[in-house]
Order: C-alpha cells, then structure tokens, then sequence
C-alpha cells in the first residue's frame, strides 16, 4: 500500500462524503494543558467515520458485483454506511444485526433502504448468518474493519485532518474492530511529518491492548462496555498495520468514558456516541503525557439514542 493509493482512494469517495469540521474547546484546552482538536465525524454522513470505509469498498467493486448486492453483519454504524452508501450507488444491502442491537441503529438501517436479517448477539452468529446470505444471493460481503478497502477509506478523515492541522504531533482514535486506527496510521505515516498514533480502548474490552502485547490477535470474553461500538476485535488485514504504526493503545474505565461523553455535550455541544468519547478520556486520564502537545482526536460518530444516555 503506497501513498498514491491512498490519495486515489480519497478522491474517489470525495463525492459521497463530507469534509467534516475540525472543532475545539478552551476549556478542554484548559483542562489538559495541551491544545486538543477535534475531528468530528459525527458529522458525516449517516453520522460516523464510517461512511467512508463503506463507499470505497462498494465503489470497488465491479459492475457484476454490485449487481448482486453487498453483506455486513455490523451493530450499528456499519450497518448504515453500508445502507446509506448502496442506496446511493443503487446497490442492493443486506444487513446482518444482533437483536440486541439499538432500535435506533435499526430505524436508521431501514431508513436507509437496508434489509436487515436479525441474528443472536455472538459473533459466530453473525459471521455465520452472513455467510448464508452471501451464499444463497452470490453478495459481496463488506467487512467492518478488516478488509483493505475500507480501511484506506478510513484512512481519509486523517488526511482530511492532517490537510487542515499539519501540525499535529499525536492522534488518537477509539479502537473497536480496528479499521479506524489502522486507516490513521496509514495516513500518518505516509501524511504526517512527525505525528504519533494512539488508540483508546475501554478497560472492559481491552483486546487490542493486549494484541500488541502478546503479538497475536487477542479476544474479549465479555462484551459489557457503554461503547457499544467497540465491542468487536482486530482482525488479520489492521492487525499487521496497527503493530507497525500504532504507538500504544491507553484503556479507560467506564466512568472514565461517561465523564468525557458528558464534557463534550456539554463544552463543545455536540452530539457524540460513547465511543467516540473513549480517546478523550484516554488524553484526560494522562494528561501529563500530552502536556503542551497538538493533539488531534477523531470523533468517530454520533449515533445515540438519546432517551438512553449513560449520564
């Protein structure tokens, strides 16, 4: 993977997303001693980075192929890119989501032209669900966060941040299934001058803390965090990425997260998920670590249901 295709990828997706906006709070300034911005992709289509990941793979595809369709088993915000995205191209969607995952991540899959099929809330129920209907409808399956095309889409919210901020010395992204973080690295390495990745994670699904660790992909047992996007683990495409170009990963408690979602409603008034509260807290918790630096967090999205909110 070089540079160029990276720069590709960025302007064959520019006309299905938006460049969002780049925000920042004195106060949060104030709080960490550093100057702290924030890349909001819960501005973005469908509400999160992941519109981006979604419509470079679905442009990748042949004609043939998107004639047949396009599979994901995602909770949530997957769900609806790959919704959103296939609707705009006239691409058929199937949607393979846990019954647990949250009504309001449905409606929107639905609102989006999706078809969901419902699956219980393992990810072998998920995989194998998907692999059904990729079988008996010849779809392309379109991973989360482990397949190339869309990590280099990701990748385009980090350069578009690095385009506007090419001082950042560090950057930090929640860490769920990967794709986010290894999409930065990718832009940081080939983008930055000389700016750091870290990602952030909560204690209670702490899989890619220990990944980079033990050098070998690593799983949760229990699933049981507010960030209801980071549940998923690495995969074998972003693992050898995120070994190479990822610097450490930091784990936050769940009153960690709580706290920093809570912050940023209410500092910055606008409406994040959990997960994307996770790296704030990550920079809250060491703030001595960032001290006097240009730390650039991406704000992964903003879909939550807001009569359910953690605070």
């Amino acid at each position: 993977m070089n540079k160029q295709t990276l720069i590709q990828t960025h302007n064959r997706i520019k006309p299905f997303i938006h460049k969002t906006p780049v925000l920042s709070s004195s106060l949060i300034n104030k709080m960490i001693g550093a100057t702290i911005v924030f890349k909001c992709e819960n501005f973005q289509k469908m509400g999160a980075f992941k519109m981006r990941g979604a419509a470079n793979a679905i442009l990748s595809l042949s004609e043939e192929e998107r004639q047949r369709g396009v599979v994901t088993h995602s909770s949530g915000n997957f769900a609806q890119a790959v919704s959103l995205a296939a609707q705009t191209l006239g691409v058929k969607a199937y949607i393979v989501m846990p019954e647990n995952a949250p009504q309001v991540k449905k409606n929107a899959v639905k609102t989006y032209g999706g078809e969901i099929i419902e699956c219980e809330a393992t990810p072998q129920a998920r995989e194998a669900t998907a692999n059904q209907i990729k079988e008996d409808k010849g779809a392309t399956f379109l991973h989360p966060s482990n397949q190339k095309e869309v990590i280099y889409g990701n990748s385009t919210a980090a350069i578009e941040f690095l385009e506007e901020q090419p001082n950042l010395e560090v950057m930090i992204t929640p860490v769920g299934g990967g794709g986010l973080i290894a999409g930065t690295a990718l832009a940081a390495h080939h983008f930055a001058k000389n700016c750091k990745v870290i990602g952030a994670e909560p204690k209670a699904v702490d899989d890619a803390y220990r990944s980079l660790i033990s050098g070998h992909i690593e799983m949760n047992s229990s699933f049981n965090t507010v960030a209801d996007g980071l549940r998923t683990h690495l995969g074998d495409c972003n693992f050898p990425i995120i070994q190479k170009h990822v610097e450490k990963i930091i784990c936050v408690e769940e009153d960690e997260i709580i706290t920093a979602m809570q912050l940023i409603w209410e500092r910055m008034k606008i409406i994040v998920e959990p997960s994307s509260a996770v790296a704030l807290a990550a920079v809250l918790k060491h703030k001595e670590e960032f001290k006097n630096q240009n730390v650039g967090i991406i704000v992964s999205g903003g879909n939550v249901d807001v009569r359910n909110l953690p605070f």
